[in-house]
């Protein structure tokens, strides 16, 4: 079963401010990534090709990275996952655009875990990261996202 899934918001600034925060992931000064809200994203090193890591029980190793554009990661965790995730950062009329995109095939037990838990939850956190962006670019957030009832119960039953 294939899954694209995009999250992307306009960021009122310029393309070098967001860059900014695409270099900043995993890093000690992560302004992007919600870590405090959601399983940090932690690396084995820098942000660089090779290094491995991921968040709570989704695993990969980062397999493309260009500085201020693009980083994309391959997934090894967890099983039925057979894709990547990146963020780009675009040039964008009055600003620039943040963009996040998994694409991936699921297999086996991906094919419960993603449409039931994972999936839900990862919208929520990606909208989160996005409004961080903003946030972090000085910017205001409009309507700022909300966690749905269902992510409340996925996180309550995950955290127990």
């Amino acid at each position: 079963m294939p899954v694209l899934n995009i999250h992307e918001r306009t960021i009122p600034a310029p393309e070098s401010t967001v860059a900014a925060l695409l270099d900043g992931l995993s890093g000690p000064d992560d302004r992007l990534w919600p870590g405090i809200a959601w399983p940090p994203l932690r690396l084995d090193g820098p942000l660089a090709v090779g290094a491995t890591g991921g968040h709570g029980p989704v695993r990969y190793r980062v397999v493309g990275y260009q500085p201020g554009r693009w980083v994309r990661f391959r997934f090894s965790a967890p099983r039925g996952f057979d894709g990547f995730h990146e963020f780009t950062v675009q040039p964008s009329a009055g600003g620039s655009v943040l963009r996040h995109t998994i694409a991936m095939r699921l297999r086996g037990p991906g094919r419960l875990s993603w449409p039931l838990a994972f999936r839900w939850l990862h919208d929520a956190l990606l909208e989160e990261a996005l409004d961080r962006a903003v946030r972090a670019c000085g910017a205001t957030v409009t309507a700022p996202a909300r966690r749905s009832p269902y992510v409340r119960l996925l996180r309550r039953l995950v955290h127990r």
